[in-house]
């Protein structure tokens, strides 16, 4: 155990004893503080009250969480109000952002741990393609002082809060390598508006994470949309007429597939598919060592449980789309095998069931980035089923009409 592990769980033993990690976190506080911060007062007509008290609500009662966790999730959600306020000051400045169409953008999706990451770095070379970075999903707008001449610091500040992170979760870069201008996952955006699986990954928030269940996601991509209408308009100032469409990648859409549909009729949908054995004891491990510096403890049985129930859940999701759910062009399948014995070949077969042209250029830069990261830079890891209560026999019969439906290779075999 490190000198800091140990300082931490100090604090977090005199503070528990004071009961200052279990008081309630009120909405109205964390507001304030955003406009205070900002200078700015008007939200706009974005419905984050309900969402926002229910996640801080269970991050309090159900996540037990640590002195760092409970200053996570104040700074977080102070960060997220204050990114609202400026976008709406934009708008209220430049009307015409909210006008702009989105159109037939990619929306790359899967089990986690599938190769999905890869694959939007893959596709990410291609200038014709818009892809959200890490830093610009944290801070889509500078702070004011940088609008007004000062240096815009933001990748910078990313890139040293990504090093305090992986301070306090050493595990997560050789888990998930990550820098401030990675492609990043829409979880990020949708977290802007407290309608995100991102938290259930970062919290244990189970009252949270049943209520967004039965709420669904179409706000949350109606506002998915407005946000990238703002990346759309700094990426199209800044580079001119360079980019045609957004190339979009998270796990959790395949829980919001109708949402898609319904927001984005034009959207082409691509499905990573992997052989489950080799994704969940991998994603319990991942969601593991993100959630240690926040929460006080984790059952890590009950933790593989949970993951192993919500990704049947999404395999599930995916057969239903796949048999039933008619989308503008049908659904592009990824193998992940294939992807990784032929990353550019794959990539190619990508663009041509949707019509597209993948440039020479674009081709040599997808190879450069292949060599340069072979496997999206990911390095080869050993898990235990048991680690995390996993039961490879039982999985492998839970999971048998997915890897039947699509045709997916045992990786064991």
């Amino acid at each position: 155990m490190t000198v800091q592990r140990v300082v931490l769980g100090v604090a977090d033993a005199v503070c528990g004893a004071f009961g200052l990690l279990t008081r309630p976190i009120p909405a109205a506080g964390l507001i304030t503080r955003a406009q205070r911060a900002t200078g700015l007062s008007a939200f706009g007509d974005v419905g984050f009250n309900e969402p926002l008290q229910r996640l801080l609500d269970s991050c309090v009662a159900e996540s037990d969480l640590t002195l760092v966790g409970r200053i996570a999730t104040r700074w977080d959600a102070v960060r997220l109000l204050s990114n609202l306020l400026r976008m709406q000051q934009a708008e209220a400045a430049a009307p015409a952002i909210a006008a702009a169409p989105v159109v037939a953008p990619v929306f790359i999706t899967g089990l986690p741990r599938s190769g999905t990451t890869f694959l939007h770095s893959l596709l990410m070379q291609d200038p014709t393609s818009m892809v959200p970075r890490v830093w610009q999903t944290i801070y889509p707008y500078p702070e004011h002082g940088a609008r007004n001449g000062a240096p815009d610091r933001r990748i910078a500040m990313v890139d040293r809060q990504l090093r305090a992170f992986g301070r306090l979760a050493p595990e997560f870069h050789g888990l998930h390598p990550l820098t401030a201008t990675s492609p990043q996952e829409c979880s990020e955006i949708t977290a802007h508006v407290f309608a995100s699986l991102r938290f259930d990954s970062t919290y244990h928030v189970p009252s949270y994470r049943a209520w967004l269940d039965r709420t669904g996601h179409l706000e949350a991509y109606r506002f998915h949309r407005r946000f990238l209408q703002h990346l759309q308009r700094q990426h199209l100032q800044q580079q001119g007429g360079a980019g045609q469409r957004w190339v979009l990648k998270c796990p959790d859409h395949v829980f919001a597939l109708d949402a898609i549909r319904t927001v984005y009729p034009d959207a082409r949908i691509v499905f990573v598919h992997r052989d489950p054995l080799k994704v969940l004891p991998s994603v319990a491990r991942l969601t593991e060592v993100v959630r240690r510096p926040f929460v006080r403890h984790i059952d890590r049985a009950q933790l593989g449980r949970q993951e192993g129930v919500r990704w049947l859940e999404g395999a599930e999701a995916m057969i239903a789309a796949d048999s039933r759910w008619p989308f503008a062009a049908p659904v592009c399948h990824i193998h992940y095998l294939d992807l990784v014995h032929d990353p550019l070949g794959t990539v190619e077969r990508l663009y041509g069931h949707f019509g597209l042209r993948l440039a020479p250029a674009a081709a040599d830069r997808i190879r450069l980035q292949v060599q340069h990261k072979p496997n999206g830079g990911y390095g080869a890891h050993h898990y235990r089923f048991e680690d995390h209560g996993l039961n490879p026999a039982e999985l492998r019969q839970r999971f048998a009409r997915y890897m039947q439906h699509f045709g997916i290779t045992s990786e064991a075999d």
